[in-house]
């Protein structure tokens, strides 16, 4: 007991020396170790070599050998074969041997001077596709519906090979609840059926080592009924298989496989178990499978062969236990149970053993801990060698499953082979103990960079070896502390975790490994990066097919790391279609098909993480027309329509609509009939009568109504009784003795069979009248004539055919025709109620008098005169109609202190009677009207005049005036009130004692015995004390003021000055009126009366620049305040500014256009003179230039003359000198004369030049500068063009 709690103790201790073991660095001392293996079980090509793996490493490279079948194999011996260089791998050359004489059982062996390790034992075994044996297959005949097998027992191979059924066009048979194919490969069938019958029945073995498929014969079967098998029983008796000979009635199921009640099967562990049940019976059994001893594990079951196999993969010892198959039909049911034992091969618990790598005097274990079903033995080997066999080693202890090393020395290295085996299978590994005396050194290279994604896990490596194992220590940038605690997690092989990776994780690390003999650092540098997120995700989109789609997919990353953006269809790779367009942060769909519908998603990836999103695309159209309609359940009014729905394109039916034709009364045109739900594909449809009826359909989606279906086959009704009268039935006169019936005629639909015509009756509305009856047809009235005026009547119309009438027809009512009243109302009386509004009354006409139907009466009213004697005389007359049986009626609107005429008359529907006797009223005095106008004249410092004239409507006799008046100030604030009564026949006042220089509001209303008017309202200034005023400048002066017997309205601008500077003329002002929009508007002085005038918007200013007046004109200003759209404008007084003409500046004459066409035209017309000359000289004519020039040293030039071409003699008009030229030298300058005219004087320097055409191209700039500022700028002009011709003579 004691010992094996030290032994647990020891086990715990060395745990962490287990989990911590490492690969040795190929450059120390080691066993070897095996690296690669061929499978235990090794199935071959024949065709090709055989190659036999077995790879090793260690320190020195270990040497390899082989034993077969036991026993040491001597490749030297067998020229067929051979190992490779630096290898243990065999190489068999079957080319020259067959590949039969090497299945054997192979072992690989590597060792160097530190042990020995050996492989697997390696089966080796050719794969094998044999043929089948050559058989003849006898014909098979069954009865129908009973069970049949079809038997293929394929030829046995390695691997087995895969069973199918196909015919002779290598088409796979059809297979189905009742046809299914067993595991073994046989066809088996519930119940045959007359269809079965072919002679093709073909199995086929695929072998996939060799890739060949074996075929067996065909099988040919027969099924017949009972009566063909008995008259064909004696041509088959001799050479065919005749399965049955009872009738094939309907039975309940039975089990064709397995056989009985139960059975039993084993499987392995991890391996697939397949079970199956494969019934007959008629009708064809159902299958289904339950397990009795528990639950059908739901992620590894699967069902097979229409459920006739069970299949379960990744057996586990859960899956043991009893299962239950079971088949019913109607007619029974039947079980069958199986029992399954599940066996485990070995298997690793906790891994296979892990090489050691101990220091002198360290411990250590090697465990070998496995499971299986049975148990498994263990067993121990060294270097190859069973353990019980090697020498004696005292730190080596052997328990069971576990080896255990104590103070281990130098020299003790060895590799150890632990080998698990039960009846089914074996496992072999190799360890290694590798005693080492080595300082620390790590293995992850250095400055490595470790980038992560924020949020993610961060897994900093530093693998390191030595011996003994280095112990790990981590530190951060300053290494001030080492790394061992929150959020930092240390793992024994060193590795650094960071469970949840910060951007302040970022930075610098450092690992230390130390031993006793040393340490080792290493620096890795972590880089936190943000993570790969799809900001604005593709949403579900539902397009129209021919319509455009676009899947937004926008993306957030980390800077530092390059996305690449993947567009995926259906989880595979966009179609290669010029219509899908793909940007940066967007897919487009142009001219959307149905073949574009699916699931888009849009993968945005980096180096280190990805983001995802998904959206479906929906494409939709309007559906397609219904097919297939079909009339069903036919009746005399009614008949049953089903039809079968076109495609909806993915957009669910709404209703379908139904139409019809009725090709007997209106031909070529459709009606809807009826709508129904689009989860319907039938209507009952209520027809009527005698029609030809043609029906279609057409689908409503969320997209538009389909094309309409083809029309169904035509269905007559047959004729009948109508079955409704005429509606609308009216009777009414158009003259005074007839009477209209009228009525809405039937339509042919509504007629229900030929020969439609209407029975018309009428009668007068009293007791025992007769109907009087009248039949017409094609017609929708008829006109009764002789009759009374204005009689009521009873009317009845009703619609008959040849198959009879329709029902009794409702009684309407009428009246024949009306004539105009005759008598006019009584006891017309007027009541005056005030001054704009009198009434009248009356009493009604009677009935009889009335002649019609009453629609009212109407008043004739007309203003005689006013009362005034100044006002003309009114003859307008106005009509107030009164709707209805009125006794009474006000006349409104009427003007006061006038005389008015009325009179009444009734009307009916044919007119007016005749009027009541006129009469009239006086209607008394109302306020008058506002004064028709006040004028301010004769403006003073403190007085002025108020002139006006009286109201244009007095409505009475004017009693007086009121006038109020105000002050206001720069504010618009409204000062006391003064008040002044003046009589009725005054127009006009003077007020005195006023202030100066202050704007006055004034009120002016009329008064009469009713009271006082509106007022009429003015604003004015009074003039300003001349020693306040101040003008700018003295040049721009007011207009003169017009005479003070000319009044003009009131103005709210005060002094209005102006002044000339630099920029324009200066516009100054006082202004205290209301009006927010204020204007200064200017003209020309002389301009015509419709020239309009400019206006400049000055708001809340008090001056203003006129920029852009032309120097030397006058021109008229003024100032305008515009108030509301009904208010007058208010005008300053028009203000006279004169702009002074501006000093011309130099011009360059040679630049001017004038000046150069002048100068192309003279110098044209010089060249035109020079031909002519040269032609007169070569014709014989004199040229006497040269004479001239001889006679004269410094000649004058003269004008040309037009008898002989020569010059004559000009004279400046200006100076009355002669023109003086210059000549040109050769070198082209112009030498200066005594002439002050010369072109020196005009040029900028002594030079002049001329163009290669010969026009003069010198600029001018107008007199010299003495001469310039003796003049000064008002002389200065430009020169003279004569001067310059003559300039330019001189050069010619």
């Amino acid at each position: 007991m004691e010992r094996r709690r030290m032994d647990a103790a020891l086990l715990v201790l060395l745990l962490g020396h287990l989990a911590a073991a490492l690969e040795v660095p190929l450059d120390l001392p080691q066993p070897p170790t095996i690296t690669h293996q061929s499978p235990k079980d090794y199935i071959i090509d024949p065709r090709e070599n055989i190659i036999i793996h077995c790879e090793a490493k260690g320190k020195p490279h270990p040497s390899f050998s082989w034993t077969r079948n036991g026993t040491h194999f001597d490749i030297d011996d067998d020229p067929n074969v051979s190992m490779r260089p630096h290898s243990g791998t065999l190489v068999v050359d079957i080319s020259r041997a067959k590949a039969e004489q090497y299945e054997c059982v192979y072992q690989c062996t590597a060792r160097n001077k530190h042990g020995t390790a050996v492989s697997n034992n390696i089966v080796v075994q050719q794969s094998r596709s044999p043929l089948w044996s050559k058989e003849k297959i006898k014909p098979i005949v069954v009865q129908e519906g009973v069970s049949l097998v079809l038997p293929c027992r394929p030829p046995a191979g390695l691997p087995p090979p895969i069973i199918f059924w196909m015919d002779n066009y290598f088409q796979r048979l059809p297979q189905s609840n009742r046809v299914s194919q067993s595991l073994n490969g046989d066809l088996y069938f519930s119940n045959v059926l007359r269809e079965d019958s072919r002679s093709d029945y073909i199995c086929y073995a695929r072998f996939p080592y060799t890739q060949t498929i074996q075929q067996k014969q065909p099988i040919s079967v027969r099924v017949l009924s009972l009566d063909a098998i008995n008259d064909t029983m004696a041509a088959f008796y001799n050479d065919t298989d005749l399965f049955s000979d009872d009738p094939a009635d309907e039975r309940k199921p039975t089990f064709l496989v397995p056989s009985g009640p139960s059975s039993s099967k084993t499987v392995l562990r991890g391996q697939v178990l397949e079970m199956e049940c494969i019934a007959e019976g008629l009708p064809t059994p159902d299958v289904s499978w339950t397990k009795l001893s528990g639950e059908l594990p739901a992620k590894r079951t699967y069902f097979l062969h229409y459920q006739r196999t069970l299949r379960i993969v990744n057996v586990s010892e859960s899956d043991a236990g009893d299962y239950r198959c079971t088949a019913r039909n109607k007619l029974g049911t039947v079980h069958h149970n199986i029992h399954v034992m599940v066996k485990a091969a070995p298997y690793w618990i906790s891994g296979a053993p892990r090489n050691l790598v101990l220091a002198p005097g360290e411990n250590g274990v090697l465990t070998c801990r496995a499971s299986g079903t049975p148990k498994p033995s263990i067993t121990w080997a060294m270097n190859g060698i069973p353990i019980e066999n090697s020498p004696k080693d005292l730190s080596r202890t052997v328990e069971d499953d576990t080896i255990i090393f104590t103070d281990v020395q130098t020299g003790s290295s060895a590799v150890y082979q632990c080998n698990v085996s039960n009846p089914y299978g074996y496992l072999l590994s190799n360890a290694f103990v590798n005693v080492l005396s080595e300082p620390p050194r790590v293995l992850t290279p250095a400055n490595k960079v470790y980038q992560v994604i924020k949020n993610h896990r961060a897994l900093i490596d530093c693998a390191s070896f030595g011996s003994p194992i280095p112990k790990i220590t981590w530190f951060k940038d300053s290494r001030s502390s080492t790394l061992d605690g929150d959020p930092y997690i240390l793992h024994d092989n060193g590795t650094l975790e960071i469970h949840t990776a910060q951007a302040h994780n970022s930075g610098k690390y450092t690992c230390v490994a130390r031993n006793s003999l040393g340490k080792e650092e290493n620096h890795i540098q972590l880089e936190v990066k943000e993570p790969t997120r799809i900001l604005k995700q593709p949403e579900y989109k539902e397009v129209q097919r021919g319509r455009s789609a676009v899947f937004q997919c926008k993306v957030k990353h980390d800077p530092s790391l390059i996305p690449t953006m993947t567009w995926l269809k259906d989880d595979g790779e966009l179609p290669d279609d010029e219509r899908l367009i793909v940007d940066s942060d967007s897919l487009t769909i142009s001219e959307v098909t149905e073949n574009d519908a699916g699931v888009y998603t849009c993968i945005m990836n980096t180096t280190l993480d990805h983001d995802s999103a998904s959206a479906e695309l929906t494409v939709v159209e309007r559906p397609d027309p219904p097919t297939d309609l079909e009339l069903t359940d036919q009746k005399k009014r009614s008949v049953q329509l089903t039809w079968t729905p076109g495609d909806e394109h993915n957009s669910p039916i709404q209703k379908f609509l139904i139409q019809y034709e009725d090709s007997l009364h209106h031909r070529g045109h459709w009606h809807n009939l009826t709508e129904v739900a689009g989860t319907k594909t039938t209507a009952h449809l209520k027809l009527s009568p005698y029609a030809h009826y043609t029906f279609r359909v057409l689908a409503l989606n969320g997209v538009d109504f389909s094309r309409p279906s083809l029309s169904s086959r035509m269905f007559k009704t047959e004729p009948a009784a109508p079955d409704e009268n005429p509606s609308g039935v009216q009777g009414f006169g158009t003259e005074h003795d007839n009477l209209v019936i009228s009525w809405k005629p039937l339509s042919g639909l509504q007629s229900n069979g030929p020969g439609l015509h209407y029975r018309v009756m009428w009668r007068k509305k009293a007791v025992n009248s007769e109907w009087i009856t009248a039949t017409v047809a094609n017609t929708s009235k008829f006109v009764v004539t002789g009759t009374p005026t204005f009689v009521p009547y009873e009317l009845k119309v009703r619609a008959v055919n040849d198959h009879g009438a329709a029902p009794e027809p409702a009684i309407a009512h009428g009246f024949s025709g009306e004539d105009l009243p005759v008598a006019a109302p009584d006891n017309v009386q007027p009541m005056v109620l005030n001054s704009t509004l009198a009434e009248v009354h009356w009493d009604p006409v009677p009935s009889k008098l009335i002649r019609g139907h009453l629609k009212g009466y109407k008043v004739y009213y007309w203003r005689e005169r006013s009362l005034h004697k100044h006002n003309p005389h009114h003859v307008e007359k106005q009509i107030l109609t009164f709707s209805g049986n009125h006794s009474h009626g006000k006349l409104p609107g009427l003007h006061p202190f006038s005389l008015y005429s009325f009179n009444v008359r009734i009307y009916n529907g044919k007119g007016e009677g005749p009027p009541s006797p006129t009469q009239e009223f006086e209607t008394p005095e109302g306020v008058p009207g506002a004064p028709t106008s006040l004028l301010v004249t004769n403006t003073d410092l403190d007085s002025l005049t108020l002139e006006w004239s009286p109201p244009h409507v007095r409505n009475g006799r004017i009693t007086g005036y009121t006038l109020k008046y105000q002050p206001v100030n720069n504010s618009n604030e409204l000062g006391p009130v003064e008040e002044v009564a003046l009589p009725a026949n005054e127009t006009s006042v003077t007020l005195s004692n006023l202030r100066h220089s202050t704007r006055y509001k004034f009120y002016l209303n009329a008064k009469t015995v009713r009271g006082a008017g509106p007022a009429i309202s003015q604003e004015t200034v009074t003039i300003m004390d001349e020693g306040s005023i101040q003008t700018s400048h003295p040049i721009a002066r007011s207009p003169p003021r017009h005479p003070p017997n000319n009044a003009l309205p009131a103005s709210p601008f005060g002094s209005v000055n102006s002044s000339m500077g630099e920029d324009g003329a200066l516009i100054s002002w006082e202004y205290w009126g209301p009006e927010k929009n204020v204007y200064v508007e200017y003209k020309l002085e002389n301009s015509e009366g419709e020239e309009e005038w400019q206006k400049e918007l000055v708001n809340g200013s008090q001056n203003v620049v006129l920029k852009g007046l032309k120097g030397g004109l006058s021109y008229k200003v003024r100032l305008v305040a515009k108030g509301h759209h009904d208010q007058p404008l208010h005008l300053s007084r028009e203000l006279l500014v004169r702009v002074p003409a501006v000093a011309s500046r130099q011009v360059d004459i040679a630049t001017q256009g004038w000046f150069i066409g002048l100068m192309c035209a003279i110098a044209l017309l010089i060249l035109i003179l020079l031909i002519i000359c040269f032609i007169q000289r070569n014709k014989g004519g004199k040229y006497p230039v040269k004479e001239k020039e001889d006679a004269h040293t410094d000649p004058e030039f003269q004008p040309m003359k037009d008898d002989d071409c020569t010059f004559g003699e000009y004279s400046d008009n200006e100076d009355h000198k002669p023109l003086k030229g210059s000549r040109t030298p050769s070198n082209g300058t112009v030498k200066r004369d005594d002439s002050d005219d010369s072109l020196v004087d005009y040029g900028e320097g002594g030079d002049g030049q001329f163009n290669e055409d010969g026009s003069f191209i010198g600029q001018y700039s107008g007199k010299s500068v003495s001469r310039e500022t003796a003049e000064g700028h008002e002389s200065s002009e430009a020169p003279s063009p004569i001067n310059a011709m003559n300039s330019l003579n001189s050069f010619v």
